[in-house]
């Protein structure tokens, strides 16, 4: 059965950082691409990053130089490191597997993440 279990979520101030993690499940991780969703109040769930099975990165405008999108084959999980966080930012965020080879996807429960100014 597969399954995502994020973690790492919390309340933290304007400028402050936070790392989630994924723990993965259930599949053949190394040759997933993992991405990491937010979904902030009123709005669609957007990419914001994801990190291909041979390492290739992908951030969003909104994020980029702030998130850094990593894994570990070994322990079949993936990170996001969040620093200079802003109100903006505010969100939950999703576990993402996606498989290339048969176009399925997989998500975790989510993990809110709130930003004060």
């Amino acid at each position: 059965q597969v399954q995502l279990v994020e973690s790492g979520g919390g309340l933290v101030e304007a400028g402050g950082s936070l790392t989630l993690s994924c723990a993965a499940s259930g599949m053949l991780f190394s040759i997933m691409r993992m991405g990491w969703y937010r979904q902030a109040p009123g709005k669609q769930r957007e990419l914001a990053a994801h990190i291909t099975n041979g390492g290739g990165l992908y951030y969003a405008d909104s994020v980029k130089g702030r998130f850094t999108i990593s894994r570990d084959n070994r322990k079949n999980t993936v990170y996001l490191q969040m620093n200079s966080l802003k109100p903006g930012d505010t969100a939950v965020y999703y576990c993402n597997a996606f498989n290339p080879f048969t176009s399925t996807s997989s998500w975790g429960q989510g993990t809110q993440v709130t930003v004060s100014s």
